[in-house]
């Protein structure tokens, strides 16, 4: 299986996203600058955090108009697993790839530490590996993390299970149901603001983020990989 991290000016996450997949994960991963025209070559799409082009208008909001948008749209349309992880997560509201919109915290002040997550929906390529109702230490860096949509948009997240991540001891920003990472009616892209690639190893603090790139690859696997 073969990872693209998406590279927009401005990302800092792309080495930790890189090093999650190549040296804990063991599978292929290359870095695709924001210029690209074809992601046809991968079979999963990761977009990291960061401050793409500085983040200065609104978060997400100008790398939505990077050329490889137009691949990544393409390839959420042929089913493959999209993976926005904080500015990633922003980029993909932004780019009206998951519904809803990111504000500022609660505090106005950006937070950077770990936090704890229940798994909401472990029936998803994302988080098969997870126990329902697992709690996880995963960590957070953001000052835009408030997660908010229309009461419609939210019925239709409950009604369909999109919502795969809540905060839950409590909520460090002041998201909208606790909520801390959801995904499109499809079921292969998925936004959330805590870092997976940085809890992958106990080193770090945690490896709890671990299993939602392994359970990636199973969904692969299973999908893609032929046995007799």
């Amino acid at each position: 299986m073969k990872f693209a991290v998406i590279v927009f000016p401005g990302s800092n996450c792309d080495v930790d996203m890189y090093h999650a997949i190549k040296d804990e994960l063991g599978e292929e991963v290359e870095y695709v600058w924001h210029t690209a025209d074809s992601l046809d070559a991968f079979d999963a799409i990761l977009l990291p955090g960061g401050f793409s082009y500085g983040d200065y208008l609104r978060s997400g909001a100008i790398a939505r108009f990077s050329n490889v948008m137009k691949a990544i749209q393409k390839a959420a349309g042929e089913g493959k697993p999209i993976l926005g992880v904080c500015n990633g997560f922003q980029i993909l509201l932004e780019a009206g790839l998951l519904p809803g919109a990111m504000r500022r915290n609660n505090s106005l002040k950006f937070i950077c530490r770990p936090v704890t997550l229940s798994v909401e929906n472990n029936e998803t390529m994302f988080t098969s590996l997870y126990e329902q109702g697992e709690v996880l230490t995963i960590p957070i860096a953001h000052g835009e993390g408030n997660y908010y949509c229309d009461e419609e948009t939210l019925q239709k997240l409950v009604d369909n299970r999109q919502i795969i991540f809540r905060y839950h001891d409590e909520n460090p920003n002041g998201s909208l149901e606790n909520i801390a990472g959801i995904m499109n009616e499809n079921g292969n892209v998925l936004g959330m603001m805590p870092h997976p690639e940085r809890a992958v190893d106990a080193l770090l603090g945690s490896a709890d983020g671990l299993k939602l790139f392994q359970s990636i690859v199973k969904y692969w696997r299973v999908k893609h990989v032929v046995t007799s």
